[in-house]
């Protein structure tokens, strides 16, 4: 398949480990040139220089200059933006019950108003030249809430709406607009939050994990380059008929249609 991807330039935050460096590893050996985002800025650029057209940035999507940083750099080096990809870390685990103000305005400020700052970045360029993609990360919690991640199922359920209101209004310009809804896989986050219900529970975390696989129909969790070839196939232009939609990398696990 001809992901059509040469010589297009992405935008990846969060690319310093984990989904979002997949994500962006699977872009590049696809022939993209990539903007590596990461609050380590040294280590960004180390990323950046193992891909064959890239180049890392230290930005903090929560700070004020996070989302400028990313925009300038993609620009500078390689022109419009092509491809973006809405990758962020998430609130810490919470029951709803504790969710106050305060950690609400942390959830928006982490999974909605930086997301919303980078669309607006990139869209209008995307929209004159009738060709764009804007694919989010999120989180199965969008569609089947996640116990003790209130506040993350708060931010990633409000992007969500964000981001399909979005993608009805772009469709007519060539502009797509998906997320990929990740299950359990294999990260440095999912593992924190094994240990964390572990702490919470009494046992190991090697126990939360045998649990939460048996609750797998595939049995076991999904790799980073799994739910990278996700991200990158609606990044194609093989997905141009695809937007406005919720792509679950889950293993079968959310058992809703």
């Amino acid at each position: 398949m001809d992901t059509g991807l040469h010589g297009r330039t992405a935008i990846v935050p969060g690319a310093t480990a984990g989904l979002g460096l997949a994500v962006a590893r699977s872009l590049a050996a696809e022939g993209a040139n990539v903007v590596i985002g990461g609050r380590r800025g040294e280590l960004a650029r180390e990323l950046a220089g193992e891909l064959p057209a890239a180049v890392g940035v230290e930005a903090d999507l929560t700070s004020a200059g996070g989302v400028p940083a990313l925009l300038d750099a993609a620009r500078v080096s390689f022109g419009d933006v092509d491809v973006l990809v809405l990758n962020g870390g998430g609130p810490p685990p919470s029951a709803a019950a504790d969710v106050d103000p305060a950690a609400v305005d942390d959830a928006i400020g982490r999974l909605l108003r930086p997301h919303v700052a980078l669309v607006s970045g990139v869209l209008p360029a995307m929209r004159k030249r009738r060709w764009g993609r804007v694919v989010a990360i999120g989180s199965t919690g969008v569609q089947q809430p996640i116990d003790r991640l209130a506040a993350s199922n708060i931010g990633r359920a409000a992007l969500a709406g964000y981001l399909k209101t979005l993608a009805a209004e772009v469709a007519a310009d060539g502009v797509t607009v998906n997320m990929v809804l990740p299950g359990r896989i294999d990260t440095d986050r999912v593992a924190a939050l094994d240990s964390a219900a572990a702490e919470r529970e009494g046992g190991t975390a090697d126990d939360v994990r045998r649990s939460a696989e048996r609750a797998i129909p595939i049995g076991r969790y999904g790799r980073p380059d799994e739910f990278a070839a996700a991200v990158t196939f609606l990044a194609s232009s093989a997905a141009s008929y695809v937007t406005g939609e919720q792509l679950r990398c889950d293993g079968g696990a959310v058992r809703a249609h």
